[in-house]
Parts: C-alpha cells; structure tokens; sequence
C-alpha cells in the first residue's frame, strides 16, 4: 500500500480500439475481436493495427516539425497521445517529469536502417540517433517544451507499469510534483513477428475468437500483436482526477528459461500481495489479467489468483482476445480500461471466462471499487 494515493489526471491511448475515449469504449462494448491479417512473403496472420484513419493524425505531428522527419514511428504515436495526456490534465507544470519507455524500441527504423547495412555497408546519420531507447522521452519533453527529468526504459511486457511506478517514486520523494507516464509498441514489423512466430507463441486459430486469452482449456498458443500508445499524467492532487493509486506490487521472477514462469506464478503472488498491503484480499473486487493467450502464462497466472484468493476469487477480466500483446503498453491499456469501466459503471468481462454475470457489473464498477491490474516481463 502506498503511504498516499498517486491520482491519475488524465488518460490518453491510440491502438485499434481507436484514439477517442467513446470510440475506445464502443469497440469494447461490441462482442468482436479487432484484429487484422496481416500478408507478407513470411508472416500471413492476424495482428492489432491502428486505424487507417487514425494514422492521418501521426503523419500530421510528422509534418509539423522538421525534426520529426526521421523519426520512428513509435515515437510519432508517443508524442500523439502525450500531447493530448498533456491538455486535458490541465497542468501547467513545466517541470512536469517524463517517464516513457517501448520493449521494442525503433523497430521500423532499426530493421530499415540494418538492411541498408547489410546492402551497401553504410548507414544514414540518422540511424544511431533514431533507434536509441532514449529518444522516445526526449522527444516528447522536446514537443511538450517540458524541463523535468527524462526517463525511459524497456522491461519487455512491463515497461508500461514500470513507468507508472517510476512516476509514483518520484512524487512520493518529491523529486517532483507531477509526472507524465507511457509506453508505446510499433513493432508489426517481419523481424519482430519472426521472432514471436519462433517462440511457438503466436496465434494460427482462425475462428471467431483467434486470441483466447483467459481460456483455461486451450490446446495452443494463441497470442496476437498488437500496437499502440498510451499516456498517463500522475500527480498527488486529487481534484478532477480519473481514479487513483492506492497501492502498487513487483516481483521478479526466477527464470529456468527465457520465457519461463513457475508453475504457480510466484511473482505474480508476491506483487499481488505488496499491491494489497494491510487490505483483506475480499477487498479488491476486479481483476485485469496480463493473460496474453498463451497456454503457460494463462494457466499460471490464474493458479497465482487461487492461491492468494481462495475461493473468493474476484472479477477476471483482459482485453487480449479484442486487442492483443501490445507489448510495453498493454499493462496501460489494462488501467485505461479499469478507468473507463469505473466511469462508464459496466464491467467488461471475458467471452472465455463466464463467472462474470451480468448482475454483477454495476455493483463492481461503483464508487469506492478496487481494481487490480496485472503484467509481467515473461510471455
């Protein structure tokens, strides 16, 4: 539990949800899944795209600026959604912090830059600046004219809510008085598909549901990438805010392999518990799963929910099976959903989970409700 809360000021995302709040909230309430084919000469699956209509408004902050002409295109969805973080939190703190990190990083520029490489043995002047990790935060403190600190990070799947807790350590120091948080993921490029398609991981089911994240019973993988970016303004002020943080958890886990996780999820027990702190597990009412479709990390997130509530298990929800991985951003995606599911007082629930009946939605969406939100850094 957090010595105070950390109040969430404003929310801003762009995936294939959309890029508008009550669009985001209309495709949730559909029972469809928003994935994409996606053909290539060695990739012929299923993924998560940003609307082609929404992409105009990337391809506008590209030409705004000069500077932004050699820019990856995961920056270009970070600086979207951090400006409009930025406005409507209504805060004119200029020293305001930055914290936005990718596990992917520059995956377009990186995979166009290497195979120029590896044709002529040269590189454009663009390509160190372009693809380092760092340059997705300082750009956003370039376009925001911001003057706090600059941070990013990967931390694969969790670099999202390890931005969050960043932020929330800074406050809480007083290092700062506010803190913009994020994370953006553009990589539905060959080399990183390659590399999920290798993992044995990705998705070939093609029913209605291709992801089927949160069914206990599936027989394969099914996980589907996806992109998007989502931007979060954090501070110690409570007035006109989203929700608020009340508690927050971490854990590592100890790996047998790359991808590995033990068979009751202990880091995800041991977060969960930090997360709740003094409260009886009875308090939190809804849970917003990682669940990224895969047959392991499923099965054993859910084992680490029994062990730690029993049989008073709360509320499991995800949005993968709509959505997919998107990598660094989904755990932001998992709180943008709490907060919406909060405002719009309707739980959105799993087509793969059936406990989630619906005389229990607006009971568990009222005020004063608990929701947790679930990741880790392992598929």
């Amino acid at each position: 539990m957090l010595k105070e809360p950390i109040y969430i000021q404003s929310c801003n995302s762009i995936s294939a949800l959309g890029r508008d709040k009550e669009e985001i909230w209309k495709n949730y309430l559909t029972k469809n899944h928003l994935f994409t084919k996606l053909s290539s000469s060695h990739f012929n699956r299923f993924v998560s795209k940003i609307d082609e209509d929404d992409n105009e408004f990337l391809l506008q902050i590209r030409s705004s600026d000069s500077k932004y002409k050699h820019i990856d295109r995961s920056v270009l969805m970070a600086l979207y959604v951090s400006r409009r973080a930025f406005l409507e939190a209504k805060n004119t703190d200029l020293n305001m912090g930055i914290n936005f990190g990718s596990s992917r990083g520059a995956t377009e520029l990186f995979e166009k830059y290497f195979e120029e490489f590896r044709n002529t043995q040269q590189v454009s002047t663009f390509t160190s600046p372009a693809t380092t990790l760092g340059n997705i935060a300082s750009w956003v403190a370039h376009d925001l004219q911001l003057h706090g600190p600059e941070i990013s990070h990967s931390i694969t799947c969790s670099t999202g809510l390890h931005a969050v807790l960043n932020g929330i350590a800074w406050l809480q120091a007083g290092f700062s008085q506010s803190f913009l948080v994020g994370a953006s993921e553009a990589s539905l490029t060959p080399f990183t598909l390659a590399q999920l398609a290798a993992l044995k991981v990705y998705s070939n089911y093609e029913d209605d549901f291709p992801n089927k994240a949160l069914d206990i019973s599936k027989k394969y993988n099914s996980m589907i990438l996806g992109e998007a970016a989502v931007a979060l303004v954090l501070s110690k002020q409570g007035d006109n805010a989203l929700g608020k943080i009340i508690g927050i958890g971490f854990a590592t886990e100890i790996l047998s392999s790359g991808t590995s996780i033990s068979a009751d999820a202990l880091c995800f027990q041991k977060s969960m518990k930090m997360a709740i702190g003094e409260l009886e597990p009875s308090s939190v009412d809804a849970i917003i799963m990682h669940a990224p479709g895969t047959i392991q990390g499923d099965l054993t997130e859910f084992h680490a929910i029994q062990k730690l509530f029993g049989k008073n298990i709360p509320l499991l929800t995800s949005n993968k099976w709509k959505v997919g991985h998107t990598f660094a951003t989904s755990g932001l995606l998992s709180m943008e959903l709490a907060l919406l599911m909060l405002e719009k007082q309707h739980f959105i629930s799993s087509p793969f989970y059936p406990q989630n009946s619906e005389k229990l939605r607006p009971a568990v969406c009222s005020e004063g409700r608990r929701f947790m939100v679930e990741m880790r850094s392992v598929f």
